[in-house]
């Protein structure tokens, strides 16, 4: 965007505490692993955005961002086309987010602060109006937790290929018999461990796993009808409920909360 690199290691050394970045991705582009010297702000204005790493997988749609701090290895996935907002910012600038990865909920106002420090030089003024945006937007950079957009990563072996299998078929029927069978547990070994790896409940995690699942699925103008489908639910009607309690929206107003327009029931 006016001349300005879409090379990330170009961000990395500015002197300046904020650097912005705009990248437009098609659906389905993938950065494998990396990490870099500056926390990250990923942030799409369309679409929809997974993040990995150890600790777990984040989707976020317009609505939200997921930070990542200095050093911590992450990749990424689109969900549909995402025309991507990145911030750079020196750990020092940003101490409020500091411990881990974590989702940040994105404002209005907040929106179009990134929109226009990507349209800044990346050696903008510090005095005056371009320095005065910019500690604007980092006050506006406020932690939210959203469990529902979050899936805790187990260490543990067994439970790793189960998880797996519960995120490539999220429909399916999960019972913690055929969890069990599938990490090669008893059911009560099962209990214990899965909860003591991801701090969730067997039951729980395959809620999130079917949330996740459904959020690549809308951001890609899927009809509400075959999601719930698809996520084995017996009705729309009983999804958008689990999606509504989790979220605090219908699945059909989710991304036109973004901005987006059009319903998807």
């Amino acid at each position: 965007m006016h001349g300005k690199s879409e090379d990330r290691d170009d961000y990395q050394l500015v002197p300046r505490p904020v650097a912005a970045m705009a990248r437009d991705l098609p659906d389905g582009h993938h950065i494998p692993p990396h990490s870099h010297r500056r926390a990250q702000l990923i942030y799409g204005t369309s679409g929809a955005v997974t993040v990995t790493t150890d600790q777990g997988i984040w989707v976020v749609p317009a609505t939200r961002a997921v930070w990542v701090p200095a050093g911590v290895t992450h990749a990424m996935t689109c969900t549909g086309a995402v025309r991507m907002r990145t911030l750079y910012v020196e750990p020092s600038a940003a101490p409020s987010l500091l411990t881990g990865p974590l989702v940040v909920s994105v404002s209005p106002l907040l929106r179009e602060l990134v929109e226009e420090a990507t349209r800044l030089p990346i050696d903008y003024e510090l005095d005056g109006r371009e320095g005065k945006l910019m500690d604007l937007l980092l006050l506006e950079l406020e932690p939210e937790p959203v469990p529902a957009l979050h899936l805790p990563a187990p260490a543990d072996p067994a439970l790793v290929r189960l998880c797996s299998a519960i995120r490539e078929s999220p429909g399916a029927r999960w019972t913690a018999e055929s969890a069990a069978a599938c990490a090669h547990l008893s059911t009560r070994s099962l209990h214990r461990r899965f909860s003591a790896a991801t701090g969730m409940t067997l039951a729980h995690w395959v809620r999130q796993a079917k949330l996740v699942h459904a959020l690549t699925l809308l951001a890609r103008d899927a009809p509400v009808t075959s999601v719930s489908a698809e996520l084995g639910y017996a009705t729309p009607s009983a999804f958008t409920a689990m999606f509504r309690r989790a979220v605090g929206r219908a699945p059909s107003a989710f991304y036109r909360g973004a901005g987006e327009s059009g319903v998807r029931e």
